[in-house]
């Protein structure tokens, strides 16, 4: 049985008419055509297809379309704005953060997450106690990043790439 759902995915209103049990990956890359969001493991393990939902990262494989009504999606079509690209795009393209491709939408829209997170005070499992000091090191990166797997191990330009925007929008 189908559907009307309507979801808000890149500033544009979308009435798709899908099955209830239709992930919100299958709907942004079958239903809409957005291609840019990967389908990886398919079991929430890779970050492949990571999305922000309300400027927070989610895995969409493992979503449902119809529980994201109503809500802002970003994908990383999304993410440029006018044919500017967002300055992680940029540093991920300066920095070599990228191999095959196939897991950078999915690391750029995490990374784009994650320092939203990270400025807002969230504590990582390495976050020592009394909270965040404002200073991204390495171990806290590798933690807030490793749902985002990379089977080429492109690790040292994601993480300069993610440093690069950091620092460029330091509070």
């Amino acid at each position: 049985m189908n559907t009307s759902i309507s979801l808000n995915v890149n500033g544009l209103k979308r009435v798709l008419v899908i099955e209830a049990r239709v992930s919100l990956l299958d709907a942004l890359r079958d239903h809409l055509g957005l291609s840019g969001t990967k389908k990886g493991c398919a079991q929430g393990a890779c970050g492949a297809c990571t999305v922000l939902v309300d400027g927070e990262r989610i895995n969409s494989c493992l979503a449902l379309a119809m529980q994201y009504e109503g809500r802002e999606i970003v994908t990383i079509e999304g993410l440029a704005d006018s044919g500017v690209l967002h300055p992680m795009q940029q540093a991920f393209i300066e920095h070599d953060g990228f191999q095959c491709g196939y897991c950078t939408p999915g690391q750029i829209c995490s990374a784009v997450g994650m320092l939203s997170e990270f400025r807002g005070g969230a504590p990582s499992a390495v976050t020592e106690t009394g909270a965040a000091s404002g200073a991204l090191t390495d171990a806290e990166l590798r933690e807030r990043m490793s749902g985002n797997l990379c089977r080429c191990g492109a690790y040292v330009g994601i993480r300069e790439a993610i440093q690069q925007v950091y620092g460029a929008t330091k509070p």
